[in-house]
């Protein structure tokens, strides 16, 4: 697959996964039945497989290693921050409080994980100020 296609896939699966984690979120949050729904709980690991496997590629393909690449070594730290705080979004049996916190902190990641991406700089926006 060339760098164009593999890029759109990646960017795809990023708008489809966090979009998902939104309405997952804020149904968790009401206690939507759906959420609990087996579509709901295997569509994300699908669609999060392919962003990872198109992330790869990604730096695969433009030979970058996240340990010399620091907006890369960013977007990395930024992601495991997302998944710790999805988790305890998503979870049940949490107070509502700290899940609705965790939710909103998750997605105000997800956006610094993007703006590292576009300034490819660990500031992410803030280079720009």
């Amino acid at each position: 697959m060339d760098y164009a296609s593999l890029k759109l896939v990646h960017q795809t699966t990023v708008v489809v996964s966090v979009s998902g984690f939104i309405l997952r979120g804020a149904g968790s949050l009401c206690s939507a039945a759906w959420v609990r729904g087996r579509a709901a709980k295997t569509l994300p690991h699908i669609i999060d497989t392919a962003l990872l496997l198109s992330a790869v590629a990604l730096a695969w393909s433009l030979r970058l290693n996240p340990f010399v690449t620091p907006w890369l070594l960013a977007k990395i730290i930024g992601l495991v921050v997302y998944i710790g705080l999805g988790t305890i979004a998503l979870r049940p049996g949490r107070p509502l409080w700290l899940r609705a916190a965790a939710w909103l902190l998750a997605i105000s990641t997800v956006g610094y994980i993007a703006s590292v991406a576009i300034t490819k700089s660990p500031a992410g926006l803030l280079v720009r100020m």
